[in-house]
């Protein structure tokens, strides 16, 4: 149940613009952090999803990124 949510609520934050709309930024990283998040969260489970969610969102910090970094879920 609480897994479900929390892919909702990852599936609502990007169909309203993501950070390009909440931040006005873009991700650093592909595929974007919300995206890496839902994949983690459907992989391997709600905690370690967040988990590996976090610390991802946590490396994504430069605002003059100009290339994406490619970091998929392993």
């Amino acid at each position: 149940m609480i897994k479900r949510f929390i892919l909702a609520s990852i599936r609502w934050y990007q169909s309203r613009g993501g950070s390009r709309h909440f931040f006005n930024t873009d991700c650093n990283f592909e595929p974007s952090c919300s995206h890496y998040t839902y994949q983690a969260i459907s992989q391997y489970g709600t905690w370690r999803g967040i988990k590996l969610g976090v610390a991802r969102i946590k490396r994504c910090n430069d605002p003059d990124c100009v290339h994406k970094k490619h970091d998929p879920v392993s």
